[in-house]
């Protein structure tokens, strides 16, 4: 099970009442800055963009790919370890905003992964050092160290050889 805090809401649905939990000048400053990493084709530019103005926490010689989107609501929650790719255009969310609830929780990437293009990584989940995320997978529960995962729903495809 992810880990995630879970928050009730009433009334319209959890996203109708989004201003409630974040500051809407937070989320505009967020966007126009993720907008811009999204599109930058320098690393350390756009890892400046990510650890100063956004927050996260990125290890030395991370690579963000092109349009790789991280959460626009809780890019602080987003943690990432040293010497790890993660691939063209994929979605890290620190946030679910559903009928009657929302829910956060961090994500936190380890050290030497690779995560393959167009993934989708989930609030509340970890992903080990060294592990292998296959392109367009759904990254839904933790990976363990080592590991080769990928697929919707997410199932281990083997152990990754150093």
């Amino acid at each position: 099970m992810r880990k995630t805090e879970r928050y009730p809401v009433e009334g319209p649905n959890a996203l109708w009442q989004m201003y409630s939990t974040v500051s809407p000048l937070k989320v505009v400053r967020n966007f126009i800055v993720i907008q811009l990493a999204r599109y930058c084709p320098i690393l350390p530019v756009k890892n400046w963009l990510y650890r100063r103005v956004l927050g996260l926490k990125i290890g030395q010689h991370t690579a963000f790919a092109l349009m790789v989107m991280v959460d626009v609501f809780f890019p602080e929650r987003i943690e990432v370890g040293e010497n790890t790719i993660i691939g063209y255009n994929t979605t890290i969310l620190t946030h679910e905003y559903l009928i009657k609830e929302y829910r956060l929780g961090a994500v936190k990437i380890g050290s030497g992964v690779m995560i393959g293009a167009n993934t989708t990584i989930l609030p509340g989940v970890t992903i080990g050092d060294h592990a292998v995320v296959a392109a367009g997978s759904v990254v839904h529960k933790d990976v363990a160290p080592h590991s080769f995962v990928g697929g919707n729903p997410l199932r281990e495809l083997g152990t990754k050889r150093e």
